[in-house]
């Protein structure tokens, strides 16, 4: 697996989510920026557990990714990162991410990976990027694939 592309992927699958009317769109980026445009979403530290399975079949990816809501509205900004880290419903990132996964049969991420899951949510707090606080949480992501590829 190619983990830039990998982590580029999932920014776009998280693009896709609908959030609610008068809520700005959410951006997402594959890597982490040096500032964001919030609401933002993007893929953070990378673990790599190699060789899986014999003859370097199978690679497993742990994906930390963040995302961070405006705090403008204490409230209204924490409803927003509620909707967002929801299992189901049209802005929940778990619904959008896990989308990509494809059909059965189907290869994950565009045949990128084997697989892929959200796997939980933590660190549910307030976070400084770049010099600004933000409400947000992580996420982890696990992502499977060949790893000779």
């Amino acid at each position: 697996m190619q983990i830039a592309e990998v982590r580029a992927a999932i920014a776009d699958a998280a693009r896709t989510v609908q959030l609610p009317d008068g809520t700005r769109k959410l951006t997402a980026t594959g890597y982490t920026p040096d500032a964001v445009s919030e609401p933002h979403f993007f893929t953070g530290e990378v673990a790599v557990d190699f060789d899986k399975t014999m003859g370097r079949g199978l690679d497993e990816l742990e994906i930390t990714c963040r995302v961070l809501v405006g705090r403008a509205d204490d409230r209204a900004a924490q409803r927003l990162l509620d909707a967002l880290l929801s299992g189901a419903g049209p802005a929940s990132l778990k619904r959008a991410i896990e989308a990509a996964r494809g059909a059965p049969g189907e290869h994950a991420l565009g045949g990128l990976a084997d697989d892929l899951r959200v796997e939980r949510v933590q660190g549910y707090r307030w976070y400084e990027h770049a010099g600004v606080q933000y409400v947000g949480a992580e996420m982890i992501i696990r992502v499977f694939g060949d790893g000779r590829t």
